[in-house]
């Protein structure tokens, strides 16, 4: 069996962090394991209490991971801290880990941002170059890349400069009224579109964590960049058109949504 990492937060109410990359990497049939950056008080309407993790306990868990049952794909969510985001990136480095997913939670949908700039500033010189892919939305592209983004011209020359700079992949993910939901996907010079159809769905709680765990979960099963982008967004799409409807909030999308389907013809896992 195929295995994958996830390094982020965990959300007590089950809809974004660990628990829904884990539920993500189950649902593709990878052995999912974790390393927690932080414990969380959380729900459909926000959180209420963070407990960060010490670097010492982040980095005892990496190395309880890797020594024992090595994963063939990282995914990394928020970190909030710079030290946090050192140890990880060291951790990776001394791992020599492959299939590295990067998820940089920087920046909230209303423009808020959600890490410091110190730690910005770690995340952009010790863990960004380590990324095979990084999965940034339109605002915390901008960060990124320094620019505006307006339009779908502005994606891919924002993702070109991200890239460049890096060394990795990018996925610039659409959305917040840019466009219907269409993804760029740039790397090595070149880029490629997914389409999307925007889907009606008011609960899009973890929708960023759900996408990054499925593209490390089929990295991991072997599919190259552009197949498991394509597989991520299927899934992704087909928890969100399931309509789970949970919590007086922004609810979780259904990660099990396809888990009573006949395995031979599933079109969006392969447990071969």
């Amino acid at each position: 069996m195929k295995t994958a990492l996830t390094i982020a937060g965990s959300d007590s109410s089950g809809g974004a962090g660990i628990q829904a990359d884990i539920k993500t990497m189950t649902a593709h049939g990878v052995y999912a394991m974790s390393a927690l950056t932080a414990l969380t008080a959380q729900n459909t309407t926000g959180v209420q209490g963070t407990f960060e993790v010490s670097p010492e306990f982040l980095a005892q868990q990496i190395d309880s991971v890797f020594t024992d049952i090595r994963p063939d794909a990282v995914k990394i969510g928020m970190v909030s801290s710079s030290e946090l985001i050192s140890v990880i990136s060291e951790k990776l480095t001394q791992y020599q880990a492959l299939n590295i997913v990067v998820d940089p939670v920087m920046v909230a949908t209303s423009g808020a941002k959600l890490i410091s700039d110190e730690a910005i500033d770690t995340l952009k010189h010790k863990l960004l170059p380590l990324a095979t892919v990084l999965t940034p939305n339109i605002p915390e592209a901008e960060v990124l890349s320094g620019m505006q983004i307006k339009t779908a011209e502005d994606m891919v020359k924002a993702a070109q400069h991200i890239s460049q700079t890096y060394h990795c992949a990018v996925l610039c993910k659409g959305g917040h009224q840019l466009n219907d939901a269409n993804d760029l996907l740039y790397r090595d010079g070149d880029y490629h579109w997914f389409n999307g159809k925007r889907i009606d769905n008011p609960n899009t709680h973890g929708t960023g964590c759900t996408l990054s765990s499925a593209i490390a979960a089929n990295l991991a099963k072997d599919y190259d960049l552009d197949r498991s982008v394509e597989r991520a967004k299927a899934y992704i799409s087909g928890a969100l058109a399931a309509m789970l409807d949970l919590g007086s909030g922004s609810g979780p999308v259904n990660h099990a949504f396809d888990i009573n389907s006949n395995s031979r013809w599933n079109p969006y896992f392969s447990w071969c």
